[in-house]
């Protein structure tokens, strides 16, 4: 069956694509596969299924050689499938959660004695993960600011004692929560500078911001594009999963720790996500145009000092450029800071009625929270100071509600601080 992928855009396919109803009965879903095991024909059969799974064969032949669950299933590669078409890469991974897809990869790039570049700040678990654990496999790390020019970030670098180890480079853009920008071709270019025939540098984007409509990493030279799949991917609030994109070299490789850790998305969670891509497009626009109205009536509030908001960049910020060749929107994450501090951002917190108070972002719903108390507060205090989370923040996922009903909770909850 044709998968008609030169034919039509990816917000079309979205609703079939990766899913031959043939195979199903002619059920026009995909049906859940919940099963943990897989019948073979004959035992040749089950010889060859191993060697593709465990050794040769390409993409579509490990696909097709189903043998037991956490290897491989029905589900899974619907949504591996659905997810490349987006982010125009090779190959997709999905993940029982955000977390699993991040430090499965980055244990599959980096060997003890490597050292890992980071931009700063990052959302609080990965800084966790790479400063706190990956240390313990000797694998350092090194931050830079999203200030920093490129030939700062060379004569960072070219400081450190293991410049000669540099295994990755993990880019989270734009950056959570302060949705600071990082040039992911810049980081491109140093990437290649550092690479030789030993080891290749591998670039890693973390796209849960911009999610795969608005920003396409793969395109820009990067190798690894990073999910939150729980997040614009899944939609809904209602599971929890994670995903990479890339070449099929690479993820390949990643999807054989998957199987060796037992982190792949379930038959379930797989289901839920091919279901969430078919409205991604719907959802993801109509949560941009809410958050461009409600940036825009922040900037404007007395009681705001300072909102956050890509869409904000006009032609006289410095970043301008990159904005427009990076991204395709200003995206529905937006923060600002109170006039105020702590009780002032807790004041407005505890006046929302129509949004949420609650972490996590990319939903339907329209999500508030306090950065510097919950999603950024495994990190230091000297770190949070230094990268601008203050205790007057507050980070605004924005939802698919009626724009004027949240412009009328926003105002409302301001009068209270």
């Amino acid at each position: 069956m044709s998968d008609h992928s030169n034919e039509f855009s990816p917000e079309s396919l979205m609703m079939s694509f990766g899913h031959d109803p043939s195979l199903v009965r002619n059920s026009i879903k995909n049906p859940i596969f919940q099963t943990s095991t897989f019948e073979f024909s004959t035992a040749e059969e089950g010889k060859a299924y191993f060697e593709k799974v465990y050794g040769g064969g390409d993409t579509e032949d490990k696909n097709k050689s189903l043998i037991y669950t956490r290897l491989n299933h029905p589900n899974l590669v619907t949504a591996e499938k659905r997810l490349s078409l987006l982010d125009e890469s090779e190959e997709s991974a999905f993940f029982e959660s955000g977390m699993a897809a991040i430090t499965t990869s980055l244990l599959e790039i980096c060997k003890s004695g490597d050292l890992v570049l980071m931009s700063f700040p990052i959302y609080g678990g990965t800084d966790s993960f790479i400063k706190n654990f990956l240390p313990k496999f000797d694998i350092q790390f090194l931050a830079f600011d999203p200030e920093m020019s490129e030939n700062e970030i060379t004569k960072l670098i070219e400081a450190h004692p293991r410049k000669d180890r540099l295994a990755c480079i993990y880019v989270e853009t734009p950056a959570n929560p302060t949705n600071s920008l990082i040039d992911i071709e810049m980081a491109v270019r140093i990437g290649a500078k550092y690479s030789n025939q030993g080891q290749k540098v591998i670039v890693a984007v973390d796209n849960t911001y911009m999610g795969p409509l608005w920003q396409k990493p793969i395109t820009l030279g990067a190798d690894l594009i990073m999910y939150s799949a729980t997040k614009y991917i899944g939609g809904h609030s209602d599971i929890i999963a994670g995903a990479c994109s890339g070449n099929a070299t690479l993820i390949s490789r990643i999807k054989k720790l998957r199987s060796g850790l037992g982190c792949m998305a379930s038959p379930w969670t797989s289901w839920l996500i091919s279901r969430s891509l078919e409205t991604i497009t719907l959802r993801m626009e109509k949560q941009a145009n809410n958050a461009r109205k409600l940036a825009d009536f922040l900037r404007d509030h007395p009681k705001v000092a300072k909102v956050y908001y890509v869409g904000h960049i006009d032609a006289h910020h410095p970043q301008y450029a990159l904005y427009k060749r990076q991204m395709t929107s200003g995206g529905a994450m937006l923060a600002f800071d109170v006039v105020g501090g702590e009780a002032e951002a807790f004041r407005f917190l505890n006046a929302v009625k129509l949004a949420k108070l609650a972490v996590s972002l990319g939903s339907t719903e329209t999500l508030t929270s306090h950065p510097y108390t919950m999603s950024s507060s495994n990190m230091s205090v000297a770190d949070r100071a230094t990268v601008g989370i203050t205790p007057s923040m507050v980070r605004i996922s924005t939802g698919i509600e009626n724009p004027d009903d949240l412009l009328k909770d926003f105002a409302q909850a301001l009068d209270k601080v």
